[in-house]
């Protein structure tokens, strides 16, 4: 019951935790000119470009390599969780098989909504604003627009997904040593933070398209979770316990 009652309380710290950085990258993107100020900076208004578009660092390795790595990362983990579905690892603990269907599903799931919401966004990317060269005017996300402007499919920011998955990896400490989880989901939030932030230098992105993928990444890590240790082992459960006992 104990150990229940904790993690009910760690849900609920979860919970509200989401809604308020909801709240908070919404006031952001909505209150301040915090996206543009950091676009301002990055572009170059002599050459009338962002100098870090083409720059090998952020075009070749971080949108190319570490996308690729990334790539083979959630192959690699989907395909162990499938072969330990098929046959099971000897040794392994409910924890770890947990965390590795948390992890292979959000190597899958996490780009993919992320991808999806991007295409049914209006939002433009900077390069493509009047601001910077382009020919879209800047529209906030709850602003309406402009009729006969076509949709610029920006928001969230994709390719911060393919590193953002990897928050998943803190299931295999949570709830039992939800320190050491924080601490791992917070590395790879900022990982995925920096591949996004390499993205934004180029021109790809606004700051508020990076902190609404890593937001969407949490709250489907944390979705995943609780349904890989809640709603899928009751089903197991149920399963298993519905084979009567052979008797003697």
């Amino acid at each position: 019951m104990k150990s229940e009652s904790t993690d009910g309380r760690l849900a609920w710290h979860v919970a509200a935790c989401l809604a308020l950085s909801a709240a908070i990258i919404l006031w952001i993107g909505n209150n301040t000119n915090i996206d543009l100020a950091l676009a301002d900076a990055a572009f170059d208004p002599v050459t009338h470009s962002f100098p870090w578009q083409h720059a090998w660092i952020a075009e070749q390795f971080n949108h190319i390599i570490l996308k690729s790595l990334f790539t083979v990362l959630a192959v690699g983990a989907v395909l162990l969780a499938l072969w330990d579905g098929y046959r099971p690892f000897d040794g392994w603990t409910s924890e770890r098989r947990t965390g590795l269907r948390v992890v292979a599903m959000s190597a899958v799931l996490v780009p993919l909504a992320i991808s999806l919401l991007k295409q049914a966004s209006a939002s433009h990317c900077p390069w493509d604003l009047q601001r910077y060269g382009g020919t879209a005017p800047y529209i906030r996300l709850l602003e309406w627009m402009p009729s006969g402007v076509a949709s610029g499919h920006c928001l969230p920011g994709g390719h911060a997904s393919s590193a953002l998955w990897l928050v998943s990896i803190a299931a295999f400490w949570w709830p039992h040593r939800p320190r050491k989880a924080l601490a791992i989901g917070a590395s790879m939030l900022v990982l995925g933070g920096a591949v996004g932030w390499m993205q934004q230098l180029r021109g790809a992105h606004f700051l508020t398209h990076t902190l609404w993928s890593a937001w969407i990444a949490c709250t489907l890590v944390a979705a995943i979770y609780a349904f890989n240790a809640k709603g899928l082992a009751r089903r197991l459960v149920l399963r298993y316990d519905s084979v009567p006992v052979a008797t003697q």
